[in-house]
């Protein structure tokens, strides 16, 4: 299964255009073939055009988003290749701006931002769900009932951790800020260790009156009940997003979102092959010689099939938008593509086998006593 496209970027799923368009100048520059010669480099920095493809683009982003690689795999978007690198004096800029204004840690500023961000709201967990869909749910889509277990925010504490009426407060050990430093005075100079609060564990916070609901961790796991619509045209394989239906955040932080990974049953009469539908057909040898209107299944319902005649076993007949609907537009199918085999019978009553050896003596065949297939060598070699 391909690489997610936000995880290739280093990104959030809510990351604006801004955030991709820096992500993917930063990944690109750092594994250009010019820039970068280590083996395996130019493999990523093509993963990274094809995610910034799809991602830089809204109406691709969102099937992306809905339908996982599937949605995007056959439309729109060039292949992976070299992007714009036009520029590449920006890079140097880009190391100086990380070194002198923090963006590697480190210096009082920097502390702050991580306690703000660890004591602030926290998104949720995704969740994946597997679901079985059979053969003709996956064709026609339509809506399915799941249960899924997730974390929800505690209604009784509303997802603080404390009790009613009192507030998390901030750890005296650390100042709210997660983390301790302890300074070490060696021959070398001084150096200085940073190690996870022991008192809040790296929260920041610490509660001292805890809900009694969830004991303090301002979420409960509960089972919920949810309908999703399954589009038409969907595959094994296929990953539907449905968003904010995930764990929910800490501190009031939004939900995550869940993924459903959906694997299709086979069928005992039909095969799938891309969106068009694959059967085989059985005709008499009358019928393949004379010519006929027959009755078949397709995934719509019966329906008239007309067998030419003179028709030649292995002889594959098209129905024409009788396939799957194309995920993501459903307007267009496939075809229905029909094999025909030819049932030759291995007995016949003495009538019909007096009525094809007359045929043969008007033909001229010779007939042995084996039996009447070489009467028809030429309609069914």
């Amino acid at each position: 299964m391909a690489r997610d496209y936000y995880e290739i970027l280093g990104t959030s799923r809510d990351a604006d255009q801004e955030e991709i368009k820096r992500a993917y100048r930063r990944l690109a520059r750092k594994y250009h073939p010019d820039v970068n010669k280590e083996p395996g480099a130019e493999d990523t920095f093509k993963e990274i055009n094809r995610a910034n493809e799809v991602l830089s683009e809204p109406e691709l982003r969102a099937r992306y988003d809905r339908f996982g690689e599937a949605g995007v795999s056959s439309g729109g978007g060039a292949a992976p290749g070299y992007g714009d690198m036009g520029d590449m004096g920006g890079f140097a800029a880009d190391i100086f701006d990380a070194f002198f204004n923090g963006g590697f840690g480190g210096g009082a500023a920097g502390q702050q931002q991580a306690a703000r961000r660890r004591n602030g709201p926290a998104r949720g967990e995704d969740l994946r769900l597997d679901l079985k869909l059979d053969f003709h749910e996956a064709i026609f889509g339509g809506e399915k009932e799941i249960r899924i277990p997730h974390l929800e925010s505690c209604t009784t504490c509303k997802g603080t951790g404390a009790k009613p009426g009192s507030q998390p407060q901030t750890c005296g050990t650390c100042g709210g800020a997660g983390q301790v430093r302890r300074n070490t005075r060696t021959p070398f100079g001084n150096f200085t260790q940073v190690s996870v609060c022991p008192t809040c564990n790296g929260d920041g916070q610490v509660i001292e009156d805890k809900c009694e609901a969830c004991n303090g961790a301002g979420r409960k796991q509960e089972t919920k009940k949810l309908k999703i619509s399954i589009p038409k045209g969907v595959d094994n394989g296929t990953k539907l997003r449905i968003g904010k239906e995930g764990d929910a955040g800490l501190r009031g932080g939004p939900p995550g979102d869940l993924y459903v990974y959906l694997h299709v049953e086979e069928d005992a009469k039909f095969r799938r092959e891309g969106i068009n539908i694959l059967s085989q057909v059985k005709v008499s040898y009358l019928q393949a010689i004379l010519g006929s209107h027959i009755q078949i299944d397709t995934v719509d319902g019966p329906t008239e099939l007309n067998i030419p005649a003179g028709i030649q076993p292995n002889t594959v007949l098209k129905l024409e938008q009788k396939g799957v609907p194309r995920l993501g537009n459903e307007v267009s199918r496939g075809d229905h593509l029909l094999t025909i085999q030819i049932d030759i019978p291995a007995k016949v009553s003495q009538e019909e086998r007096d009525l094809l050896e007359k045929l043969a003596k008007i033909r001229g065949d010779r007939v042995g006593k084996g039996g009447i297939g070489s009467i028809f060598g030429n309609v069914f070699k």
